[in-house]
């Protein structure tokens, strides 16, 4: 049996990297997949198509989670067509990055507002669908970044620091309803925005990390797995680092 079979899971952002990988293990391992993009609109309809091929229910949905009456309708529309929903991975996000000195008070606000309130709104909303269920799981995706910090991304780390902290509390606001939530910190990972970088660049963070490698996408949607499925059933308020041994 598949380790999320008959599972429905939403999974955000995912029309590349990293939630792409995620929606793309989530279907293999059985479960039906709703996930959203914003701006990816091509690749989003064409994962629907890809991931359809595991024989699972697969839908994209054009949304944008920071906005809180966009979540509710996602939310909304998602238990329309699946009939409920059982997993969350709030995985969207977006950096802005630049010194304090120079940091826009836009930038700071587009990077909080992307990825530290879509989490509250997507949670906020499914989370009434499985206290009447009296189960479910959030997996949250934060990173080294939101553990240790990181000059020139005060935006992006006080955003992923936020997710830990809105995590481990909702993990003791639900826990009473057999509602898990636990964050995933994802350190170096290869992906197409680290595709375009020099390569000699990439090779001294390499140099860097533990395991003298950057992630893979699986890497992290394999962590995800294991948080989604049953094997972590005793596991919530928990922060897994996915770095190599970076932080």
């Amino acid at each position: 049996m598949k380790l999320l079979e008959g599972k429905t899971a939403l999974v955000t952002g995912a029309s590349k990297g990293i939630g792409r990988k995620i929606a793309e293990v989530f279907a293999q391992q059985g479960a039906n997949v709703a996930f959203t993009y914003l701006s990816s609109v091509e690749k989003g309809q064409a994962l629907e198509q890809e991931l359809q091929a595991y024989g699972t229910k697969v839908v994209g949905y054009r949304s944008d989670a920071s906005k809180f009456d966009e979540a509710e309708k996602l939310i909304n529309d998602i238990v329309a067509e699946f009939g409920t929903i059982d997993i969350v991975v709030n995985n969207a996000g977006i950096t802005k990055d630049g010194l304090l000195l120079r940091m826009t008070e836009e930038n700071w606000d587009d990077v909080l507002n992307v990825n530290l309130k879509s989490v509250f709104n997507v949670t906020k909303a499914a989370s009434k669908v499985m206290m009447k269920n009296r189960k479910g799981v959030f997996i949250n995706m934060s990173s080294v970044v939101g553990i240790q910090g990181n000059a020139g991304q005060a935006n992006y780390a006080a955003s992923k620091a936020g997710i830990i902290g809105f995590t481990k509390s909702v993990a003791k606001e639900l826990g009473s309803r057999n509602i898990r939530a636990n964050v995933i910190a994802p350190g170096f990972i290869r992906t197409e925005m680290t595709d375009v970088l020099d390569p000699k660049v990439v090779e001294g963070w390499e140099a860097n990390i533990p395991l003298k490698r950057a992630g893979t996408t699986e890497d992290i949607a394999n962590a995800c797995l294991f948080l989604a499925s049953d094997l972590s059933s005793y596991i919530t308020g928990q922060t897994l680092s996915v770095d190599g041994g970076m932080a």
